[in-house]
This record gives C-alpha cells, sequence and structure tokens, in this order.
C-alpha cells in the first residue's frame, strides 16, 4: 500500500499542477491512495466548489483543510461530503468532520485533521486530547490511521508526533508551505515529516506575491496578499505501508516543477 500526502494547494494554478501532475505521480510511484490538503485553493484563502471537484477529479481521495476552511461561503454546499475533512478540534456542533474511514485495496483507512493552537489560535479545543481520545475511539477497527496536523509550530507538530507515536500509522505537518527534511519512523513506528511543502506558485512567499509579502514586513503595516504568479511547483510525501504490519516502511518526498 502507497500513500501520497500532497502539500498545500496554494491558489487556482496550484490546482491546475496537481491537475497536471498527479496522475504522473500515481502511475510512476505506484500510489494507492492519495490525502490532499486544499486549504489555499481558492485565491489562497478557503476552497469552492469548482476547486472541491477539480482536486478529486485529480484523483485525490480526500481533502483536509485548516485555519482557512470557511475562507470561501461556498464550502456551506459541500461540507458534509465524506471526501472533505475540516479541523477535528472545532467545536461540538459545527458543520463538517475532521475523520473520515476510506476503504482501499481491502484496508480501512482513518484520515485525521487537526489544527495547532500555537501562533494561530483560533481553536479552543485541545488536538492533543481530542487527538489521543478519537485515536483510541477507532483503534482495532481501522488498519491504517493518518493524521494531518495543520500547525504552525515546528515543536507543536513534533510533539503531537511523539505524542501519538506507535498508535498513528502516520502524521504530516500542513500549514507552513516549506518541505521540510526531517522525514522519518520514530521509535514505536509512526512514520513522520513536520510540513509536506505546498503545491503553488515556485517564485513567492510561500504562494503570495513576492512583493506585497515584502512590504508587509518592511513597514509593519496591513498590506492585502494577492497570490503570486507563474512556474508552480508541487511537493508531496509518499508513503510506504507494509500489508501485513501496516507499519510505514519508507517515506520519499516527492518535488515536481
Amino acid at each position: 500500500m502507497k500513500i501520497l500526502a500532497v502539500g498545500d494547494i496554494v491558489g487556482e494554478s496550484g490546482v491546475r499542477k496537481l491537475k497536471e501532475i498527479l496522475p504522473k505521480i500515481k502511475r510512476e510511484e505506484n500510489i494507492d491512495f492519495v490525502i490532499t490538503n486544499g486549504e489555499n485553493s481558492a485565491g489562497g484563502m478557503g476552497i469552492t466548489e469548482k476547486n472541491f471537484k477539480d482536486i478529486i477529479e485529480a484523483g485525490t481521495n480526500v481533502i483536509t483543510m485548516g485555519n482557512h476552511t470557511w475562507g470561501k461561503k461556498d464550502i456551506f454546499k459541500f461540507i458534509d461530503d465524506p471526501q472533505i475533512l475540516r479541523p477535528a478540534n472545532y467545536p461540538k456542533g459545527v458543520v463538517g468532520k475532521g475523520l473520515g474511514i476510506y476503504e482501499c485495496n481491502g484496508k480501512k483507512i482513518a484520515v485525521m485533521n487537526f489544527m495547532g493552537r500555537v501562533d494561530i489560535n483560533i481553536l479552543t479545543e485541545n488536538p492533543f486530547i481530542m487527538a489521543r481520545e478519537m485515536v483510541e475511539n477507532i483503534r482495532g477497527k481501522v488498519d491504517i490511521i493518518v493524521i494531518d496536523f495543520h500547525a504552525e509550530a515546528t515543536a507543536e507538530k513534533i510533539a503531537m508526533a511523539r505524542f501519538l507515536d506507535g498508535k498513528a500509522t502516520i502524521i504530516f505537518g500542513t500549514h507552513t508551505h516549506v518541505q521540510t527534511g526531517d522525514e522519518q519512523i520514530l521509535p514505536n513506528g509512526t512514520a513522520y515529516i513536520t510540513d509536506l511543502g505546498m503545491t503553488g506558485p515556485k517564485n513567492s512567499v510561500i504562494g503570495m506575491d513576492i512583493q506585497a509579502s515584502i512590504k508587509r514586513f518592511e513597514t509593519a503595516l496591513p498590506e492585502k496578499y494577492k497570490l503570486a504568479e507563474g512556474e508552480c511547483i508541487l511537493n508531496a510525501v509518499a508513503f510506504e505501508i507494509d500489508d501485513t504490519s501496516n507499519r510505514v516502511i519508507s517515506i520519499k518526498r516527492l518535488n515536481y516543477k
């Protein structure tokens, strides 16, 4: 079994890059199941119904979200679709869900989406406590557990991986849009990488226009972000899982221009 996790899609050009490259990756890497973070796919903030359909039609099995989940009102049309997950640590009663269970090649794959609290400060629900409870509730009922932890702080992501080492199959970070080089299999068997990277404009500041981004830091004044233009990259990570033990046996970072 091979699971591919694709870094945050940034803008419509990122969606186009996914549509162009994902079928090729699936063929060349023998990918069985694809998870794509889509929270920045609509103009860099949120997701529309068209983005959702395009990402799924490109070959994605499930879309995860993050701090820009509600960036476009369009999402309320399809938030209950089983192929999209929003962070699970929103308060009870919020539409959508943070856990999905999918069948692939005779395996049951649970995918969870959580959002960090360090330097994002949107959610009060503790992702550590909630993740532990949700993982415990489904252990023994599924074969593979994958977690997208959408968080700013590297320390928070690493702590989550150590906290759930041996309980989750795969934990990967999203949100910071820069692929890290710390892919590893932790002592108790959980596969981990701090950030998948992004799928979006190459010549940019995490997908955004360079000059607009610099101005925000240079002047400390509000400056509207706008998407960068030009050539796009695609960052992703492929996890190979042993079909007998359901443990990850290899991790491969992928980068396409």
